[in-house]
């Protein structure tokens, strides 16, 4: 071999060894990233949801059909770390929402989960979205886990402390590989007794019953483009309440309509007809609150429910930019749609 190819076989033996060595730092950087966010989410499961507000506050009330909006829970609503500015976008959510993205998706995949697998890394990460169904939050556990159908079935059937549609906190829950449907179901109930229960105190559920907040939160959660825009929905469906008004909330529909069919879609596009589904969840056919949440909601939603934004609107809708929209009469309401959209509804 002359000088001159003994240079470029040096030059590419560095070339790939350099390649090798950047390789395997970055890889060592992902695999430690599910780990880290596991360390992460065990650090917020102690912290205190305000120094000011030990218990969720309520500034809504229903018996006296009156919302009285409190400076300082509005300052709390703005605090950098609270649960409704931390679902915004602030600059601090956005950095922690890209990191779970990427952990979450390194966790998932084949190869991560083979290097665990010999690393003895034997934790598997759960997301649950908010708003999800509780078919859904099954789905999510069921195929992190690899469980069978009659383990996804065994996770909805708990004996003790059954959990309910409203009652799967969205979240990211690191779960062993071996956990079973009744220890899952043990971890969901203490998240949400540490999260919610803990913190809904007497004083708040004498005002709003736990399960007509959890409801609330649920339609809060499906129909609000953004946490900017929830409490005011909030307060357009307390506003409903007040007057025993149909609540005419579309997310009810595609509960309703995917309630009848078995689906792999569970929020089916909603068209007119589906006004005349006869089901109880429907608030077109019927007065009041649907008999159970449609959904899981977050703490943010369950706060903006208790806490809603004093207006004088009934009727809203999103534009095509996801830009919130209310107005007082049905006839303003109309007119802003035909504006947008060229017809009302």
């Amino acid at each position: 071999m002359n000088a001159k190819k003994r240079v470029l076989l040096g030059q590419v033996i560095k070339k790939t060894a350099f390649c090798l060595f950047v390789a395997v730092l970055i890889g060592s950087i992902a695999f430690t990233f599910p780990t880290l966010l596991t360390l992460t989410v065990e650090h917020d499961q102690n912290q205190t949801l305000s120094e000011v507000f030990e218990q969720f506050p309520v500034t809504v009330d229903p018996r006296n059909k009156s919302i009285v909006e409190s400076v300082h829970v509005n300052a709390f609503f703005e605090e950098t770390y609270s649960p409704s500015q931390a679902a915004i976008g602030n600059v601090h959510a956005v950095a922690k929402s890209v990191f779970e993205w990427m952990a979450l998706s390194i966790a998932a995949t084949p190869w991560y989960q083979n290097l665990a697998a010999v690393a003895t890394v034997d934790n598997r990460l759960v997301a649950i979205a908010p708003g999800m169904r509780k078919e859904q939050v099954v789905k999510a556990f069921g195929n992190a886990l690899m469980w069978s159908d009659a383990e996804r079935k065994e996770f909805l059937t708990a004996k003790d402390n059954p959990l309910l549609e409203g009652s799967f906190l969205p979240g990211i829950y690191p779960v062993s590989t071996d956990v079973s449907p009744r220890a899952a179901q043990t971890l969901l109930h203490d998240r949400f007794t540490q999260k919610v229960l803990s913190r809904y105190g007497t004083t708040t559920a004498e005002i709003v019953p736990l399960t007509q907040a959890l409801i609330i939160a649920s339609l809060i959660e499906r129909e609000a483009g953004g946490p900017e825009d929830a409490r005011f929905i909030s307060g357009i469906i307390w506003n409903r309440l007040f007057i025993n008004m149909n609540l005419q909330i579309d997310a009810t529909l595609q509960y309703a309509k995917a309630n009848k069919r078995s689906t792999a879609n569970w929020w089916p596009k909603v068209v007119p007809a589906d006004r005349f589904i006869e089901s109880p969840y429907n608030t077109y056919l019927h007065r009041g609150l649907p008999p159970t949440p449609i959904a899981n909601p977050s703490v943010a939603s369950i706060l903006a429910a208790l806490n809603p934004r004093e207006t004088s609107c009934l009727f809203y809708f999103h534009d095509a930019a996801q830009k919130f929209h209310c107005t007082e009469t049905y006839a303003e309401h109309v007119a802003l749609l035909k504006k947008h959209y060229g017809r009302g509804k």
